[in-house]
């Protein structure tokens, strides 16, 4: 019974984890998004605190986790540049891994290029 019990928990882990989805597109400032609309004005800060992830003209948000990670990911991108101001914003690219519930991205990682 014990070792059917582990089995079940196994198979279930490994269930979720099959359950991820992944998405690359072009990262954005929610806030700016909300209020203007427009992909081309809304590029990510060093005051981002919320984003969403433009993915061929569709809009994903993050779970607040999610904005988190990617607060974290920004700032390590920019503590590996040499010069942190010197990589145009419109090169903020990510990709995302995570499961969507929605319009919302539940983000597991996410990777900024």
């Amino acid at each position: 019974m014990k070792k059917l019990l582990s089995l079940l928990a196994l198979g279930s882990a490994f269930t979720a984890l099959g359950l991820a989805e992944e998405w690359s597109g072009k990262l954005l400032d929610a806030t700016c998004h909300d209020q203007k609309n427009d992909a081309t004005v809304c590029e990510p800060t060093s005051n981002s605190a919320t984003f969403v992830l433009n993915v061929s003209g569709k809009v994903y948000r993050f779970n607040e986790a999610g904005n988190q990670k990617t607060i974290a990911a920004l700032k390590n991108r920019a503590d590996r540049a040499a010069d942190p101001k010197s990589i145009p914003p419109a090169a903020v690219q990510a990709k995302v891994t995570g499961t969507a519930e929605g319009q919302t991205i539940k983000v597991d990682d996410i990777e900024i290029k």
